[in-house]
C-alpha cells in the first residue's frame, strides 16, 4: 500500500483579489463615477471626433486606457493606504480643477479640459484618503498627461526641426547604401518618387507616443534605482529618434521597389508598427546594458 504525497501548490493558480476592497462604499463610487463622467465622456467624444482621429494623436484611446486599467490595478493598494484625508489641500484642488475645466470648456481649449481630469482624481484621492493614497496612484495619474493634445504652435516649432533631422540622416543612411536618395528640406526624392516626410512620422507627437512606451515598460519593470530609470528616461529620446529614422528609411525603400501605391497603402500603416516594435527591441537592448553598469533592484511584490 502505498502513500499518497500531497500535491505541489500550483505557482499558476494566484489568489484573486475582489472586485472591491473590504468595506468598498458603492453608493459613493457610483456617484463619483457618474459625476466624472458626466463631465468628461462628452470631452472624450469630441476628442474622438477631431484630435484622436489624426494619425499624430491616435495613441489617446490607449493610454486612457492604460491608465484607467493601471488605477484598477492599484484598487488595493490605494485602499490599503491609511484614512488620513487632506480636506484642506483637496478642496483647493478640486476647486481649481473645476474653473480650469470650466475654462477650457468655455474657450474651446481641449489642453485644460483634459488637463483638469488629472487634478480631479489627485483631489479626489487627498478629499477620501489623503497623501498615501496618491503616492499610490501617482503612474497612472502622471501616464494621463501623455494624452493631453498640446497646442499646435509648441506642436509644430518643435516637430520642424525633428523632421529635419530625420530626413537629414535617413536619407544620408540611404545614399551611402547607394541608393538614388535626394533631399529638400522633409520632402525626400527617391528614383522619380517624391516623399514627404509627415509629422506623424517623425514629429513631437511621435516620439511623445514612444516616451510613454518607456515609461511604462520602467514602471512594469518595477525599478527602485532612481538612476536607472533616470538614465532609461534620458535615452529614450535618442531611441525614439532612431526608431523614426528606420520607419522613414523602410517608407523609402518601399517606395523606390514597390511604387507610391504601395508606400502609401497597407505598409504605411504598418510601418508605423514597425516604429514600436524597434523602439521597444532597442529600449530591450539599452535596459539590458545598462543592468550590466547600475543595479536594478526591483520592488517587492505584496
Amino acid at each position: 500500500m502505498s502513500a499518497t504525497l500531497p500535491s505541489a501548490p500550483d505557482p499558476a493558480r494566484k489568489a484573486r483579489l475582489p472586485l472591491a476592497p473590504p468595506g468598498f462604499d458603492w453608493p459613493a463610487f457610483v456617484l463619483l463615477a457618474a459625476g466624472f463622467a458626466l463631465l468628461y465622456v462628452p470631452v472624450y467624444a469630441d476628442l474622438a471626433n477631431t484630435t484622436w482621429a489624426t494619425d499624430e494623436q491616435g495613441h489617446g484611446p490607449i493610454i486612457l486606457a492604460v491608465s484607467a486599467w493601471l488605477l484598477y490595478e492599484r484598487r488595493h493598494a490605494i485602499a490599503a493606504t491609511p484614512y488620513r484625508p487632506l480636506p484642506a489641500v483637496g478642496w483647493p484642488l478640486l476647486v481649481f480643477a473645476a474653473l480650469l475645466f470650466a475654462f477650457g470648456r468655455a474657450q474651446d481649449v481641449i489642453m485644460f479640459e483634459v488637463s483638469s481630469q488629472i487634478v480631479v482624481l489627485a483631489a479626489l484621492l487627498l478629499l477620501f484618503r489623503g497623501a498615501a493614497a496618491l503616492r499610490a496612484a501617482w503612474f497612472p495619474l502622471f501616464f494621463l498627461i501623455f494624452m493631453i493634445p498640446w497646442p499646435t504652435a509648441i506642436v509644430s516649432a518643435v516637430t520642424g526641426p525633428l523632421k529635419a533631422a530625420v530626413s537629414a540622416v535617413a536619407a544620408n543612411l540611404l545614399y551611402q547604401l547607394g541608393y538614388p536618395v535626394g533631399r529638400t528640406g522633409v520632402v525626400m526624392t527617391v528614383g522619380p518618387y517624391q516623399l514627404l516626410v509627415a509629422d506623424a512620422c517623425a514629429g513631437l507627437n511621435s516620439m511623445f507616443t514612444l516616451e510613454a512606451l518607456g515609461m511604462l515598460y520602467m514602471n512594469l519593470m518595477k525599478y527602485t534605482n532612481v538612476a536607472r530609470n533616470a538614465a532609461l528616461a534620458i535615452l529614450l529620446i535618442p531611441i525614439a529618434f532612431a526608431a523614426n529614422i528606420v520607419r522613414v528609411m523602410i517608407l523609402v525603400l518601399v517606395t523606390y521597389h514597390f511604387g507610391d501605391e504601395a508606400g502609401q497603402g497597407f505598409v504605411h500603416g504598418f510601418a508605423g508598427m514597425v516604429l514600436f516594435m524597434v523602439a521597444l527591441v532597442m529600449m530591450l537592448v539599452v535596459d539590458k546594458v545598462l543592468g550590466l553598469f547600475i543595479p536594478g533592484a526591483k520592488a517587492k511584490a505584496a
